[in-house]
């Protein structure tokens, strides 16, 4: 796995994870119950994922949409 995304903004990441989707990417998020465990203070950010053998094309999809 390749982290290819790292935030605490929960509407980013879910933009993300459905660009990736759409380019059919499969991609997983990181840290998501230690984020909201510890309260959502922002101290852990999430991670954002992919295959290492996607993430050429994830981080082309990404950068193609301005997220990168």
């Amino acid at each position: 796995m390749r982290v290819v995304a790292v935030s605490n903004n929960a509407v980013r990441l879910s933009f993300l994870v459905a660009l990736l989707a759409d380019a059919g990417i499969d991609c997983v998020l990181l840290d998501l119950h230690t984020s909201v465990t510890e309260g959502s203070i922002g101290a852990i950010q999430r991670r954002l994922a992919v295959a290492a053998r996607d993430e050429p094309r994830a981080r082309r999809v990404l950068e193609e949409a301005g997220e990168a």
